[in-house]
C-alpha cells in the first residue's frame, strides 16, 4: 500500500509540474494536444487533487499498518524471551533441587583403600 501511495503522490506531481511548464493553456501529453477550458482545468485539478489525497491517506495507512506490525512482533520476541529467561531460572533451580535431594539421599561409602569416602561409590578427583 505504501508503494501505491508514492506512485499516487508521484502522479499527481507530475500532472502539477506539467501545469507549472506550460506556459499555454495547450498540453501535449502522448502524442494528443489538450486544450482545455476553465471547467475542464478545475475538473483535472479537482481529480489531481483526489490522487493526491488518496496517495498520501494510502501511505498513511500504509506505514501505521507496519508500524503496528512491528510493534507487534517486538512485543512477541520480548515475551519470548522473557519465557526463555524464566524457564532458564526454573531449569537452575530444579538443577539445584536435584543435586541437593541427590547429596542427601547417596550414602558415603568408603573406597578400596579406605583412606576416604566417597558420595555414591564414585571416586572424583
Amino acid at each position: 500500500m505504501i508503494v501505491l501511495g508514492v506512485l499516487l503522490i508521484l502522479l499527481a506531481g507530475a500532472a502539477f509540474a506539467l501545469v507549472l511548464t506550460e506556459e499555454s493553456a495547450r498540453y501535449i501529453l502522448f502524442g494528443y494536444t489538450f486544450e482545455p477550458n476553465h471547467v475542464e482545468m478545475f475538473l483535472a485539478g479537482a481529480a489531481v487533487s483526489v490522487v493526491l489525497l488518496l496517495g498520501l491517506w494510502m501511505l498513511g495507512s500504509g506505514s501505521r499498518r507496519t508500524a503496528k506490525q512491528r510493534r507487534r512482533l517486538r512485543s512477541a520476541r520480548a515475551e519470548a524471551s522473557d519465557r526463555v529467561a524464566r524457564l532458564e531460572d526454573e531449569k537452575r533451580d530444579l538443577e539445584r533441587k536435584l543435586e541437593r535431594e541427590h547429596a542427601h539421599s547417596e550414602p558415603a561409602h568408603s573406597d578400596r583403600s579406605g583412606d576416604r569416602l566417597v558420595a555414591g561409590g564414585d571416586e572424583r578427583r
